[in-house]
């Protein structure tokens, strides 16, 4: 059986995910779709930031809560909740980052991955 790939934008945890950032401001959203990539550890990265450790913390919160109620899903893996410059919430299919922003410019995820097929996420007014 052929695999079909639909585009993020079909994906419910990934729709789920960014309305859960954008709920609490959350800054440049981007997709990096890893499906194409041998051995990627996730179909998706999601990456956005936040300009505070304390908006760091409401973007993971908001993000976990809302897949909770709208999926009934759970991260099977959370790193970096104590200190808040990267949480990474891990969902298996997607992984979020969520970065300080000072350390998102530093770690530069989008250049690291740079064969994915990447997508900005319109910020809501």
């Amino acid at each position: 059986m052929t695999k079909v790939h639909k585009p993020f934008s079909e994906n419910p945890l990934i729709l789920s995910i960014i309305n859960g950032i954008q709920e609490v401001k959350g800054h440049d959203i981007s997709v990096l779709d890893l499906r194409s990539i041998p051995h990627a550890v996730a179909d998706y990265f999601v990456v956005c930031h936040g300009n505070s450790n304390t908006q760091v913390q409401a973007i993971s919160r908001a993000v976990e809560y809302g897949v909770v109620k709208e999926l009934n899903d759970r991260p099977w893996q959370k790193e970096g909740m104590q200190n808040a410059n990267w949480i990474l919430l891990d969902y298996s299919e997607a992984v979020v980052h969520i970065f300080y922003k000072e350390d998102r410019e530093y770690y530069a995820l989008e250049d690291l991955w740079a064969d994915a097929k990447i997508s900005e996420v319109e910020t809501r007014a």
